[in-house]
């Protein structure tokens, strides 16, 4: 997938930063991944660390893109959390520990290019509806499961911002008003229920800890229902019977051709796909029923839609 950045094109260097790590790259106009790099993020560091390391790496990849004879255009930086994308600011991103940070500004200024900046999630489904499962598609809904549960809806390759910037957030959906309580404080929400964190948290809280002591990962739970255990097919069940509700809910307000599911928990395959997709049809009344797919760009998502978010921008100057 990478060949080097000394094709003497333009490029795009772009950034997701997690909590844990950053995926990184230097990008061609048509999508495609000149050079590609991963840094920790070490989030523990606090906020002020975090942006210096962003920087320290958008300025390398432009310098490395230099050196090989390619030409930097922009950069586009992608972070978790609430993005303001017209102002350019990480208004709050609780994994990184950002409040307010002008990351645009800042990072245009280090680089002397024009920057932008964009929610993780919704970048990585700008990726899969133009590159990856959703490219046949016009109307995608891509949901993340992971940790949390978000969702982008993408409509001709153009993500849904928000008043706020805060739109795509489905795994906030009340789907158990009698369930488990979501970090957002609420009881109930499908992130609470349906998250790979919610999955684990929830086997494990029927089954007691495990001979070794150590947590039990939704992976395991995954496993374990595959291989015929039933606690972990009940666990399992009432994940995908919920993630279903908020789905039908999500296909009730976007109308989408196809739902594009990513995130650690797509990884299970069509042991998730599978029976979810049953389970979505039977919610189904009057509303057309989306096709539903596993995502195709894996964790390279939101680096690949981060440079594509660039790339509109200069269609824009």
């Amino acid at each position: 997938m990478t060949d080097g950045p000394g094709d003497g094109g333009q490029l795009v260097v772009a950034l997701d930063v997690g909590g844990t790590g950053m995926k990184c790259a230097l990008v061609r106009p048509d999508g495609s991944v000149a050079h590609a790099e991963r840094h920790p993020t070490d989030a523990g560091r606090g906020p002020d660390a975090v942006v210096g390391t962003v920087l320290a790496v958008a300025e390398g990849l432009a310098d490395r893109a230099r050196a090989a004879g390619s030409t930097p255009v922009a950069c586009g930086v992608a972070v978790p959390g609430v993005v303001d994308e017209v102002a350019g600011v990480a208004v709050w991103s609780a994994n990184v520990g950002f409040r307010d940070v002008p990351l645009r500004k800042l990072v245009g200024a280090r680089l002397g290019l024009p920057a932008v900046l964009g929610h993780d999630v919704r970048v990585g489904g700008i990726a899969e509806a133009r590159l990856g499962a959703g490219r046949d598609a016009r109307h995608v809904l891509f949901v993340a499961i992971g940790t949390g549960i978000a969702a982008a809806h993408v409509v001709a390759g153009s993500a849904a911002v928000g008043a706020h910037g805060a739109a795509g957030e489905i795994g906030h959906i009340l789907v158990r008003p009698d369930g488990p309580r979501c970090g957002c404080g609420r009881p109930g929400c499908l992130e609470a229920v349906s998250s790979a964190s919610a999955v684990a948290r929830r086997y494990t809280a029927l089954a007691g800890p495990s001979a070794s002591g150590a947590a039990v990962s939704a992976a395991e739970v995954a496993g374990r229902a595959a291989a015929g255990e039933e606690l972990a097919g009940q666990v399992w069940r009432e994940a995908v019977e919920a993630l279903a509700d908020g789905l039908a809910t999500g296909q009730a307000l976007y109308d989408v051709d196809t739902m594009v599911i990513g995130g650690g928990l797509a990884r299970a395959g069509e042991q998730l796909l599978g029976p979810l997709r049953a389970a979505l049809h039977e919610r189904m009344t009057f509303h057309r029923e989306p096709r539903l797919v596993a995502a195709a760009l894996g964790d390279e998502a939101g680096c690949l839609g981060a440079a594509l978010l660039a790339l509109d921008s200069l269609e824009r100057r």
